[in-house]
């Protein structure tokens, strides 16, 4: 791998068109990139990441998406990706990798099944999962477009079952709009406060108006993750500056005997729950 990565000047990467490539998971574009920025053809990309030349080019030219974990990792190892860069695209660093290996075997985590570019790119496949489920938790900011409103990735499948749902019990964590959290991520996203904190007073109205089992509930701590869990299947976003959950890159875990990600995510949901104030369902006192 040494001998046939590719080195792009440091301020390549730090290019406000490569950088926005990498923040989307936009491959064909990074190696656009690549091939403008570092005169890498198709085949030396190829052997820079261990991929083949035909797949390297249906990448390019959009014919190909990547949703691989382990993919990702050699081609940010193949290009040299500085650390920013990895975490742009969401990985570690590599300093953070263990010395004389790589930074983890798929094969030992079997819990992370897929990763997304997006939520839209997980849409359907968020909506099949949750109609096969029997419960579902949602961890989000005000969750407009997870469970708020009518064209929603959630809303229909949380209705009862004689309104052609699933008859699920739903409990959603939202942030408390009078929280001192709610300012700061509005300033993280570039919104007004009151924008934000209307959003959230509106998804809760409108979750009151769902006839099923619905609880939703006010945390008031700076959201970090964004959590979609559908019985033993979660996808996992994050909340970063600049950037709403939902366009977040959003990573597919399985529940296993020994994986620490969806044990993880699963307590970090409950102990937000625990300190929460109910909102909707469950004696809501609004």
């Amino acid at each position: 791998m040494g001998v046939a990565s590719i080195e792009l000047p440091a301020w390549a990467w730090e290019r406000a068109d490569i950088r926005q490539a990498l923040r989307a998971r936009d491959i064909g574009a990074v190696f656009r990139h690549v091939q403008q920025y570092g005169g890498a053809s198709q085949a030396r990309i190829a052997a820079a990441v261990n991929l083949t030349q035909a797949r390297v080019n249906e990448i390019i030219n959009g014919r190909r998406e990547i949703s691989r974990l382990d993919v990702y990792e050699r081609i940010a190892d193949g290009l040299n990706l500085p650390d920013d860069a990895r975490h742009l695209l969401g990985l570690a660093a590599s300093r953070e990798k263990p010395t004389g290996g790589a930074a983890f075997d798929l094969a030992a985590f079997p819990e992370i099944v897929r990763v997304y570019a997006a939520q839209a790119s997980a849409r359907e496949e968020i909506r099949q999962t949750a109609a096969a489920a029997t419960d579902l938790d949602v961890l989000a900011v005000r969750g407009l477009g997870l469970i708020g409103l009518n064209d929603s990735v959630l809303r229909d499948v949380c209705l009862p079952n004689d309104q052609g749902g699933r008859g699920l019990r739903v409990r959603v964590l939202l942030l408390d709009p009078g929280s001192p959290s709610l300012a700061r991520r509005a300033a993280e996203i570039g919104e007004s406060a009151e924008s934000l904190a209307g959003g959230i007073r509106l998804a809760e109205a409108r979750l009151r108006e769902l006839p099923g089992d619905v609880q939703a509930y006010r945390y008031r701590q700076l959201p970090t993750w964004r959590i979609i869990r559908a019985g033993s299947t979660m996808f996992v976003g994050t909340f970063d500056r600049g950037w709403e959950g939902h366009e977040s890159a959003m990573y597919k875990l399985m529940e296993t005997p020994h994986g620490p990600l969806f044990g993880g995510f699963r307590r970090m949901f409950e102990v937000l729950l625990d300190g929460a104030e109910c909102t909707v369902g469950n004696g809501d006192e609004h």
